[in-house]
């Protein structure tokens, strides 16, 4: 029996091309690279033109995730590479990973086995440091705003209105809620606050919405920090930050420019979390994409539900972005673990149990076809799956009129994805796809939490004690009622209970709190126990990474 190599194995043994390379195939002169060592870049907005643009997108979302691995990014990965096989002139374009779940429990996200963007030590740390610049952009402005409250307040913010929190990259329990400018007069006005995880922030959503500096200028600009004892909004632009904190990002608003272990190329960049944020890769890059390929192949955060979601009804809508197709990753391990499974028998053939699970799935599939796209299931084979349990997913998706295609690209790379990417070219080509979003502009914002609740989720109703309601009620009244909603809810299940798997039915959706992102375009619902600043499991992955004698990384993935 072959050794089977770990995926940072694999990594290390990519023969990468220079990036300039990698560009010149897309048509990216040298010029306009800037580049981060041999094999990464940067690449200049003004050499890109977006001006009609013929690429086709194709989003990769999945089933809802599970401790048994569904291999979203792996499957964006190898179809990617599956699609310029067949000479399908493509681009992948994914989200950076935040160093928060590569310490805790979720690991990298550079994709696995030979379906992976290189180099993935890079990729899963630090990077080009996006995400630095846009921690300190969040931070500048809560130290200005603090620093305006000192000096005289001339905005009339009332201190214990400042809704503006402080951010880092990290999962760190603690932070979540404290107080600050203790010690004394000379240390400020003491108040409570705390921090979310970065790539929970505003300013993260913001440069992930952004079409461009301007664009991301004039949305710091509108961030709302606070309000005063009148409750009157007080914006960034108010305290004359938004200039400078638009300074901070101006080269990583640069699209991150990588390529795969087949050489191909592959945008990485800007990370939101799907399950407390909008879960989707920059406006920015992916429009670079779609001017320089035939097909962009794109991933949405978590389950359809979350990512899919927020790709179609805020990305989508905000960028005027027209998908061509849809893919929903899925596997046997995950669809029997929704079928009540324990994790130690998913090497088992169970059919019973899997034709339970497949619920999960069905809902799914329902789900994008609110949407108008066409729509394909990948089965991300593991090798301990039958044939009957692959036959089954096959007959169940033929239900719904939908074709899923068992994929090895894990194991095989591209050629093992080829089939699933015959069939994503032709959905895409097809011209068949009749793209609308979920709810219009004009209903409320109760209405559209209730939409998302009701139709995607399957809840019965959603629930808000007076003080949320009224913050719906507020924001409706201050002209913010066009946005559409983000909700930020657990992953693991439609419903707000992470216990609760499979398709859950009338079930109740708790709205805890409302956050107006005015800035990014957005509101965001909070809803049920998730956390904006997550926190270490019991034995986070850090305590297994560490740096050996050869002087390489282990323990990363």
């Amino acid at each position: 029996m072959p050794e089977v190599k770990s995926d940072i194995e694999i990594a290390r043994a990519a023969t990468m091309k220079p990036i300039t390379e990698v560009g010149a195939r897309l048509g990216i002169p040298e010029g306009a690279l800037v580049a981060y060592g041999r094999d990464k870049a940067k690449v200049d907005l003004g050499a890109v033109s977006t001006k009609g643009a013929t690429g086709k997108l194709v989003l990769v979302t999945a089933m809802s995730p599970t401790p048994a691995g569904e291999g979203k990014t792996t499957t964006t990965v190898g179809l990617g590479d599956a699609l310029n096989r067949i000479g399908r002139n493509t681009v992948i374009c994914l989200r950076e990973p935040s160093l928060g779940p590569c310490f805790g429990m979720k690991g990298g996200a550079a994709g696995g086995g030979y379906a992976q963007v290189v180099p993935m030590e890079d990729i899963n740390l630090h990077f080009t440091g996006d995400f630095h610049a846009i921690g300190a952009a969040h931070n500048l402005l809560a130290a200005l705003i603090d620093n305006h409250i000192y000096w005289g307040n001339s905005a009339g913010l009332d201190s214990r209105r400042v809704t503006w929190r402080r951010v880092v990259d990290m999962n760190d329990r603690p932070l979540r809620d404290i107080s600050i400018a203790l010690g004394g007069v000379a240390n400020g006005f003491p108040r409570q606050t705390g921090y979310d995880i970065t790539v929970a922030s505003e300013v993260m959503a913001i440069f992930c919405l952004a079409g461009g500096l301007g664009d991301l200028q004039e949305r710091l600009g509108n961030v709302i920090v606070g309000y005063t004892r009148e409750r009157k909004a007080v914006t960034a632009g108010q305290l004359e930050a938004a200039g400078a904190m638009t300074v901070l990002l101006k080269d990583a608003i640069m699209p991150n420019l990588v390529q795969t272990l087949e050489n191909n190329p592959a945008f990485i960049h800007g990370g939101p979390f799907a399950n407390i944020a909008h879960g989707c890769n920059s406006v920015v890059a992916t429009r670079a994409a779609l001017g320089l390929a035939d097909y962009v192949v794109t991933e949405a955060g978590f389950g359809a539900d979350l990512g899919a979601e927020k790709f179609f009804d805020i990305k989508c809508r905000s960028a005027g972005l027209q998908p061509a197709a849809a893919v929903i990753v899925a596997t046997c391990r995950a669809l029997k673990m929704h079928g009540s499974v324990a994790r130690a028998d998913l090497g088992h053939e169970n059919l019973p149990a899997l034709e339970k699970g497949l619920a999960n799935l069905g809902r799914h599939i329902r789900n994008l076809g609110y949407y108008g796209v066409p729509v394909v299931v990948a089965v991300n084979r593991f090798a301990g799956d039958s044939a009957a349990e692959v036959k089954l997913v096959r007959e169940y998706c033929a239900q719904f009129g939908v074709e899923a295609f068992a994929c090895t690209h894990w194991a095989d790379g591209g050629a093992g994805a080829e089939e699933l990417a015959r069939k994503v070219a032709e959905l895409a080509d097809s011209g068949s796809a009749q793209f609308r979003t979920l709810y219009k502009d004009e209903d409320s914002l109760w209405d559209k939490t209730q939409t998302i609740a009701r139709k995607i989720y399957g809840a019965g109703e959603i629930i808000a004690d007076k003080k949320v309601r009224a913050q719906f009620q507020q924001f409706q009244d201050d002209g913010f009622g066009a946005l559409p909603v983000c909700m930020a809810k657990t992953q693991y299940s439609f419903s707000t209970d992470p216990n609760l798997l499979g398709a859950p039915d009338d079930f109740v959706v708790p709205v805890r709190e409302l956050r107006l992102s005015a800035g990014a375009g957005f509101v965001v619902a909070i809803c049920g126990e998730i956390m904006t600043m997550p926190g270490l499991p019991r034995r986070p992955a850090a305590n297994s990474i560490r740096i050996n004698r050869r002087g390489k990384i282990d323990g990363l993935f």
